[in-house]
């Protein structure tokens, strides 16, 4: 989303808001204090009808723009729309961090990808929260908008995108939890009265997840998606985001969905997005950054600007992040390509939202108006972001080394991630009170430690810092390894084409592994890299997963490492061995095998993984007991009858079973329940397995038990048709908790006629 010159001046520390600082309408003395717009008692959209109705034509047209002008004659002020705050407020257009002194910085949470991990809603929640209380308080004082252009929801389907680390993880299910957790926590709880506390903005609407791979570049790819897979998997997350969160803001973006650019693209943003989701007139959407003006230079989708502007304002984008919207609109306008109306209903959206905001109220009626930077990296806030980094991080291997005996001292800290800071943070991150490195982390766990990195980046290929990082791990106890990936190898605009572990790292680690030393590999990084021969290898003790842990990543990592708390993040992609990325080209966006495709993500994947989706071992054991036997029999139309009147059917009950987690080790450690269903119910072919319910149950102590519910929806356990519509089959199915061999099974059977329990909604002009 970010353009190339605002990354730039990211990189050197400049902001590019120039000089932008938030204030508010003057509702008690300005020009607009006896307009209705300024009373309270009226609803949100009358009063933003009432303004809005106000503005010539040129300034509705100069207003479709991020960098909204405002209309000083009526003491509307100029407004960013543009804010980010994906893992913490973020450096963004919108945003403005002090050089020193209060607002300097913002608690930085690790990223999604790693929040995916630790599968606590609950979690999910409670960082969102502080998130946006930061991100007001922010605003308060001038340094950002109350809009956030956060969080990105599209599925990790592949592991090469670049930008595969700002989402949960490659479970769309998974996804739809983990976001309507977050935007509650968000905007201050699902659908707010009488304020929002923000306004969250689910992207990228839809179908993305390819940057620049071998050519194909995100702003003219045309993503080929079946009703199946647009409805099964690429879909349900957003779905969850707008009619079931009720998100106030969806970004359409660069691709094109089957041919038609997604930010002109009706049958998203007007048939499914408001006639299907129920997306209403006081919420809005707005391109990515120049997607707009993509539909005419990139897409060729048109063949002019004046038709490309007008074509995405009648589709429903109602925001042109970028330019094309007040540049060519004008045009359009003098065409009778668009009309009036046609920009009046993109501004009464937008403006609705901000009267929801509390944007023309006064500032003594609104608990949100009251922070400030008191509430900014409190000791909440810090403790919470290195609970996250904590739960999180995910151990792949370990054959007893873990936890580090109180006999180990000497600490050979190597690899190009060793004294990283800011690269912990991943993208999309603000100025970081503190960040941890590993090195730190080593040294304030008490380890006498050694700092060698060996290698001068992730990507560096010279031998030259070998012998030094071989000295270092000869006279340590134990050698912890810390590379795997970083923001230049996956980021935004750029995908990988290899999944082997980047530069001379490999190297590094079959020197590291003849010294003969203990040796931990810690692999950070969004995506995954084929671990296979450290997997493998019997001189590689323990392999750990962190992801990009943030603020408080070293101390959360050797944590886990000293034993002072027991890892039992769960990985919440496939990690796929590096053939996969000649067995399969980005551009293919089915998800089931075929010829060309082994099929994509542990639901369909038919070789052998690395390691699998979910995989996450403990410093304990577990076994697991019903409590209670689940039926073996369920009849579909029971359940049909039995479902809440007034929701959706994919929301209604299946079951809620309940379970025994015990502890049989001698570790006190959380544990993630994972609840998975597979069968041979319906059409071929048939999943390998999907995750239907999950539950993090907390601290568990040695020797005593767990308990936790899982609860199933028809929906999680139903399948899409070739229309996209969802149906419950009758047959056998199979209920495992946890991955690998399951802790625990029970098989059921549906019983009664297979039922249609959604119709998806068809393309009208198809």
């Amino acid at each position: 989303m970010m353009n190339y010159l605002v990354l730039l001046l990211f990189v050197l520390g400049v902001s590019p808001v120039h000089g932008l600082v938030y204030s508010f309408p003057d509702c008690a003395n300005g020009p607009l204090k006896n307009n209705t717009v300024c009373d309270t008692t009226k609803d949100p959209a009358t009063r933003a009808r009432a303004v809005v109705s106000l503005f010539t034509v040129e300034e509705l047209m100069a207003n479709t723009v991020n960098l909204s002008p405002g209309v000083p004659r009526l003491g509307l002020p100029s407004y960013q729309w543009w804010s980010e705050a994906l893992h913490g407020v973020a450096l963004s257009p919108g945003v403005t961090f002090a050089a020193s002194g209060n607002f300097s910085f913002a608690t930085s949470f690790p990223q999604p990808i790693i929040l995916g991990a630790a599968f606590d809603d609950p979690l999910i929640k409670a960082v969102a929260t502080i998130i946006s209380t930061e991100a007001r308080a922010f605003n308060n004082f001038g340094r950002a908008g109350i809009d956030f252009f956060t969080p990105n929801i599209n599925p990790f389907k592949d592991p090469r995108w670049g930008r595969g680390q700002e989402t949960p993880g490659e479970d769309p299910f998974h996804i739809s939890q983990y976001v309507l957790n977050l935007i509650d926590g968000l905007q201050g709880g699902i659908d707010p009265k009488p304020y929002f506390k923000i306004i969250a903005d689910c992207k990228h609407y839809a179908a993305y997840d390819l940057e620049n791979w071998e050519g194909n570049i995100r702003n003219s790819f045309d993503a080929k998606v079946t009703l199946q897979d647009l409805s099964e998997y690429y879909l349900p997350p957003f779905q969850s985001c707008v009619r079931d969160a009720k998100v106030a803001s969806v970004m359409c973006s660069y691709n094109a969905v089957n041919g038609v650019p997604s930010c002109a693209n009706s049958y998203l943003l007007q048939t499914i997005l408001r006639d299907f989701w129920g997306f209403d007139d006081d919420r809005w959407v707005t391109s990515d950054c120049d997607a707009v003006d993509d539909i005419f230079n990139s897409h060729h989708f048109t063949s002019t600007f004046p038709e490309a502007v007008a074509d995405a304002l009648k589709a429903g984008t109602d925001v042109d992040c970028g330019t094309a919207y007040s540049e060519h609109l004008p045009d359009a306008f003098n065409q009778s390509l668009i009309t009036r109306d046609d920009l009046e209903k993109a501004l009464i959206r937008q403006y609705t939202s901000l009267v929801r905001l509390g944007y023309f109220d006064p500032a003594d009626v609104q608990p949100y108006r009251q922070l400030d930077w008191s509430d900014i990296n409190t000791p909440e806030a810090q403790a919470l972001a290195h609970k996250a980094a904590v739960e999180g991080i995910v151990l792949l291997k370990n054959d007893g080394l873990l936890p580090l005996k109180k006999s180990v001292k000497k600490v050979a800290v190597v690899g190009p991630v060793a004294n990283s800071t800011t690269l912990l943070q991943g993208n999309y991150f603000g100025v970081a009170p503190f960040i941890v490195s590993p090195f730190q982390g080593a040294t304030d766990a008490g380890f006498e430690t050694t700092l060698v990195p060996g290698l001068s980046t992730v990507r560096d290929t010279s031998a030259a810092g070998f012998p030094a990082a071989i000295a270092a791990a000869q006279a340590a106890d134990v050698v912890v390894f810390a590379g795997g990936l970083d923001e230049v190898v996956e980021r935004e605009g750029t995908d990988r084409t290899t999944l082997v572990w980047p530069g001379a790292q490999l190297d590094l680690l079959t020197a590291l592994q003849d010294v003969g030393k203990p040796l931990i590999v810690v692999q950070f990084g969004g995506g995954q890299a084929d671990s296979t021969a450290l997997k493998g290898s019997s001189k590689v003790n323990a392999i750990i997963w962190a992801g990009y842990p943030g603020q408080s990543g070293g101390t959360a990592l050797f944590d886990i490492i000293s034993g002072k708390t027991s890892p039992s993040g769960r990985l919440p992609i496939t990690q796929y061995p590096a053939e996969y990325a000649d067995q399969v080209a980005m551009t293919d966006m089915t998800v089931q095998p075929s010829d060309t495709n082994p099929g994509r993500t542990y639901k369909w994947y038919q070789n052998a993984p690395v390691y699998e989706f979910g995989h996450g071992l403990h410093f304990t054991t577990f076994s697991a007991s019903w409590a209670g036997t689940p039926p073996a029999q369920y009849n579909i139309a029971q359940l049909l009858r039995a479902a809440p009147k007034g929701r959706p059917l994919d929301l209604a009950p299946f079951d809620s079973f309940n379970i025994n987690i015990h502890n049989t080790g001698k570790v006190t450690s959380d544990y993630v329940a994972l609840l998975f269903v597979n069968g041979t119910a319906g059409p071929a072919p048939h999943p390998n397995k999907q995750l239907v319910s999950y539950s993090r149950v907390h601290q568990i102590r040695a020797g005593s038990v767990g308990r936790t519910t899982l609860s199933v929806t028809l929906g999680s356990l139903a399948r899409a048709d070739e229309t996209g519509s969802l149906w419950i089959h009758s047959g056998s199915y199979q209920l495992n908790v946890d991955t690998g061999p399951a802790l625990l099974t029970h098989r059921f059977t549906l019983i009664g006629a297979s039922t249609q329990i959604t119709q998806f909604p068809r393309n009208p002009s198809a």
